[in-house]
């Protein structure tokens, strides 16, 4: 009898170590753990969808045939880790062999793989995690003697290789990338489309008061509950999504709106993060959408280009280059994060929103964590490790493997620009040109100097300022630094005086 290892984030029937394990004879673990519950303080929803989607898939497995040994959380067990649940069942079972899929962190798969076998005592296989389009060792070859790693590059190979959107070895549309199309501003007239509303059954309402008794101290939320648990309320939003918000999600993707939760984005990366979905199931249906004419090219381009690029691009370079990757801080930022990133307390509207946002509902778009928080967050020289723990920590669909790669190397530039070839560093004219948050705030947008100007604005004429060494040879920063030249002398020194002035008090803004 050989013995299985579910992993929260591995709940999906296809998956590579249950087409090898067999029913009839091997059996099955899973287990809610404080030390994986625990390591940050993970949002209360975040907590809730992963217990509750673990024990509604381990019913699925029962369903299937399989015996699924479940352990359920419990901070007074003497089973902190996963290694502890898998102990006590190989020493209970005897089974010849523990067999894995491949983990999404680092931390947990190098003790797995350097540790587990030899504190068990028998064999630890572990098989690659090929839900992904794209293997790590896939990727390293494509990477390999490149001094940089464009995303672009990348999705072109993947284009090729799965045919989304590809016609007789070709874009269709005649173009790759539809992303100039993608950058509008809400309308204010085209509607957004209420998100589904998902039934509750006895083990969501046991896991959410499991949670509220345990979790209530972690940062966020528990108020409401949205998230779907189920596969086939995973597959509704999926539904949904393609239905309602799709064909508008291209031309407003970038666009922020306040006290709006969603827009027209999707909110199905935490069911393809913990495996409700599949990124093929997904990208199927998008591009089916766009084939029977229900949504626009560039609409379903943009979407796809998130799942078969972006995510699968952070993916390898996260296994490429860790562990070291995570300690990267080529910028040697080393201010604190400030207490608003976990209270939500602050005079700038657009942070506030965006806190507000991710604290009600364990999630925010692409563009509010790049653009506002994470913008922010550059330009004041936050410690990349703070940061990455933050956005860990707060959204129900952070797993170390995406959240790094996109918060160390995308947000904070701290790689040394591997990831991007510049910074995304913006001034509150971004943020105004995308959103309505500026009308609401207490600091102005048009003004960089004085005592009540966006702090977005003189800080990022001091970021720009402060790193003129690393970027001023850039051929995309060019055009700023000539600006920042041009800029009257007394005007640059009361931009930077006010800069400085935010960052002493950078707890009071």
């Amino acid at each position: 009898m050989r013995i299985g290892l579910i992993l929260g984030d591995q709940l999906t029937p296809s998956l590579a170590s249950l087409r090898v394990l067999d029913p009839a004879c091997d059996q099955l673990i899973m287990a809610e753990v404080v030390d994986e519950a625990t390591y940050v303080g993970h949002h209360p929803q975040k907590i809730a969808l992963l217990f509750s989607a673990m024990r509604h898939f381990a019913d699925e497995l029962r369903q299937m045939g399989w015996q699924v040994h479940y352990h359920k959380y419990d901070p007074q067990s003497e089973h902190r880790s996963l290694l502890d649940v898998v102990t006590e069942r190989v020493r209970s079972d005897a089974p010849s062999e523990l067999v894995l899929t491949q983990c999404g962190e680092y931390r947990l798969q190098h003790a797995m793989d350097m540790e587990w076998q030899d504190h068990l005592g028998i064999p630890v296989t572990i098989y690659g995690d090929d839900r992904f389009l794209c293997s790590t060792s896939q990727f390293a070859a494509w990477a390999d003697g490149r001094k940089q790693l464009r995303m672009e590059y990348f999705y072109r190979e993947m284009r090729r290789e799965t045919g989304y959107l590809m016609k007789d070895g070709e874009p269709e549309g005649g173009q790759w990338n539809f992303d100039s199309d993608n950058r509008k501003r809400w309308d204010g007239k085209t509607p957004f489309p209420e998100a589904p509303v998902f039934s509750r059954d006895d083990i969501d309402r046991d896991v959410l008061a499991l949670v509220r008794e345990h979790f209530s101290h972690h940062t966020g939320n528990l108020t409401h509950f949205p998230w779907a648990t189920r596969r086939h309320q995973a597959e509704q939003a999926l539904s949904f999504f393609i239905e309602n918000a799709l064909p508008a999600f291209g031309d407003f993707q970038d666009a922020m709106v306040r006290n709006e939760k969603a827009l027209f984005h999707s909110l199905l990366s935490p069911y393809i993060n913990c495996g409700l979905l599949t990124p093929r199931q997904v990208c199927d249906a998008a591009e089916q959408a766009w084939r029977e004419g229900l949504a626009p090219l560039n609409a379903v381009e943009g979407f796809i280009r998130q799942i078969i690029g972006w995510r699968e691009y952070v993916r390898g370079i996260y296994w490429l280059h860790m562990p070291g990757y995570a300690k990267e801080n080529t910028l040697k930022n080393s201010r604190s994060l400030p207490h608003y990133y976990w209270d939500g307390d602050t005079r700038m509207a657009c942070m506030a929103d965006c806190f507000r946002n991710t604290f009600d509902n364990a999630y925010a778009h692409h563009i509010q964590r790049l653009m506002v928080t994470g913008n922010f967050a550059l330009l004041a020289g936050i410690h990349p490790e703070e940061i990455c723990e933050w956005y860990l920590a707060v959204y129900a669909d952070a797993y170390e493997w995406v959240e790094l790669p996109n918060t160390l190397g995308m947000v904070m530039h701290a790689d040394g620009g591997y990831l991007g070839s510049k910074p995304y560093a913006a001034s509150g004219n971004y943020i105004h040109k995308m959103s309505d948050y500026c009308k609401h705030c207490d600091y102005q947008v048009k003004t960089r100097s004085d005592s009540d100007s966006c702090p977005f604005n003189s800080l990022y004429w001091h970021f720009i300022h402060r790193h003129e060494k690393e970027f001023s040879k850039n051929p995309r920063m060019a055009m700023i630094y000539r600006s920042f030249a041009k800029m009257q002398e007394d005007e640059r020194q009361r931009t930077l005086d006010r800069a400085e002035h935010l960052l002493i008090h950078l707890e009071e803004l």
